[in-house]
């Protein structure tokens, strides 16, 4: 087991910092993009963890060798690959904790090389400081 820490910024001052977990363990078998937090109105009837930002939602998928999925069309995205190995369409080969990130663009396709996990941050917006 290895655990992945990110972070996005609140999109409102003063929030209280807080903690969840949620297992989704099931949902990740299929294969598709799932939403594992998210302040997107889109998600309020998913599973998916509630965050303070309603600009940013967080997605994970379990792929098998051969499995892709599309990323989501965004001003902002931020791939990252946790364990395996998949090819990003126009870009090539990305493994075991490389990263990738996006902007005003999105609709590329991942596919799987080995059996591998990837985190899909979707922002619609930044937050001035």
């Amino acid at each position: 087991m290895h655990f992945v820490q990110m972070w996005v910024v609140p999109d409102e001052p003063g929030v209280t910092p807080g903690y969840e977990q949620l297992e989704i363990d099931d949902e990740l078998l299929t294969g598709g993009l799932v939403p594992v937090a998210s302040g997107m109105d889109r998600h309020a009837d998913a599973a998916a963890i509630r965050i303070r930002n309603r600009y940013a939602a967080l997605y994970a998928a379990r792929l098998q060798p051969g499995q892709s999925v599309q990323l989501p069309e965004a001003p902002y995205l931020h791939l990252f690959v946790p364990r395996g190995a998949v090819t990003l369409e126009g870009s090539g080969a990305l493994g075991t904790a490389d990263a990738v990130r996006f902007t005003a663009t999105g609709g590329q396709r991942v596919t799987a090389t080995e059996p591998a996990e990837i985190l899909v941050w979707e922002m619609h917006a930044t937050v001035a400081g």
